[in-house]
């Protein structure tokens, strides 16, 4: 009985597992990362922290406000005067309404420079309480030590 023997120029690879496999990857990393414009925003300059975290999740998208260092805050990507933001709280209070939630169930995302004040952003939280809002999270960078 003859015994056929395979050199190792027959011998082939099929890559096409590997490449598939490989687009797989890149097509759920792109879908599960999640790059938000209101948490991207160039102009703020987040504080550093040793004891920053990361947000629990909610049920409902948080409120990003972002607090520049002029005192103005961008609101759906556009900058608003901090004592216009009322209205622009009443709005969203209404969109959740309409949409059977409470101000009280949504996260409000802080984003303050670091050069901005202080009592800007106790007023943020003070229009905020106005409105119904009560859940609050001030971001920051996280500085290891």
């Amino acid at each position: 009985m003859a015994r056929l023997r395979r050199t190792a120029a027959a011998t082939d690879i099929d890559m096409t597992p590997m490449i598939d496999v490989t687009f797989q990857l890149i097509t759920f990393f792109m879908f599960t990362l999640n790059f938000t414009e209101s948490e991207q925003d160039q102009r703020i300059q987040l504080p550093t922290s040793q004891v920053a975290k990361p947000v629990e999740n909610s049920d409902i998208e948080p409120l990003t406000l972002q607090l520049m260092d002029d005192g103005r805050v961008i609101y759906n990507g556009e900058p608003v005067p901090l004592e216009s933001l009322g209205d622009y709280l009443e709005n969203e209070k209404s969109v959740m309404i309409a949409a059977d939630k409470t101000p009280a169930d949504a996260t409000v995302v802080v984003r303050a420079d670091g050069r901005s004040r202080t009592g800007d952003v106790q007023q943020i939280i003070r229009d905020c309480q106005a409105k119904g809002f009560e859940k609050f999270v001030l971001r920051a960078e996280y500085k290891g030590p």
